[in-house]
């Protein structure tokens, strides 16, 4: 396959302006940097992009089809994914109210790593969960495929390069919320940030259970 192929041109560009639009995915990775440091926003992001591939391999097989198309299956995955945004979303907001707002100095707050399996499974989770991004490729790997591709194979060789460019924008924003950790790690601030972000994520988990199709 060619990668120099317009169609393949022109989906990169499309899921690129997607990847760098802040939404769940970004707000999580800032939480979960904050909470362990890099290495929990990596697996986070890695989480996250997997997911791309499930979406690209669904779609091709035309699972996406029937949740798009189903109001039942689509309901269900709606709420699904609400209630997961706002279960992250209130975890946060606990955080936020066990957190000090004392002056203690930033080296004694310690990180709170947790399991890399669990950071990767709230990344995956919530990729996978999420409508939007079930009909994005239902509605766009349609229109990068041409009579006599190879389905499968084109679809997962567009979800590679979402995946690449999920890769470097979520790292880069892991990479730069690690390097100012110790800004945002004063007790005061994290606290405020722990706030924001659980409420953006209640927030977002809202407008998906609200919207409609």
């Amino acid at each position: 396959m060619n990668l120099l192929d317009p169609q393949v041109l022109a989906f990169a560009l499309v899921a690129a302006l997607m990847t760098v639009s802040p939404g769940a995915d970004t707000f999580l990775v800032v939480r979960n940097t904050l909470r362990g440091g890099r290495d929990d926003g990596w697996t986070t992001v890695a989480g996250i992009c997997c997911g791309l591939f499930v979406h690209a391999l669904l779609s091709a097989l035309g699972v996406s089809a029937i949740l798009a198309h189903s109001a039942p299956a689509f309901l269900v995955l709606k709420v699904a994914g609400a209630a997961y945004l706002a279960w992250l979303g209130i975890q946060s907001l606990r955080s936020a109210a066990r957190g000090r707002a004392d002056r203690a100095p930033v080296e004694e707050v310690v990180r709170s790593r947790v399991p890399a399996a669990r950071a990767f499974r709230e990344g995956l989770l919530t990729n996978l969960l999420n409508p939007k991004v079930i009909v994005f490729y239902l509605a766009l790997l349609p229109q990068f495929l041409s009579p006599g591709d190879a389905v499968l194979a084109k679809s997962l060789l567009l979800a590679a390069i979402h995946f690449i460019e999920g890769i470097l924008w979520l790292g880069f924003v892991a990479w730069g919320v690690d390097r100012s950790r110790r800004f945002f790690l004063r007790p005061l601030l994290r606290r405020w940030m722990d706030a924001f972000c659980g409420t953006v994520l209640i927030a977002l988990g809202l407008r998906l259970a609200l919207q409609q199709r």
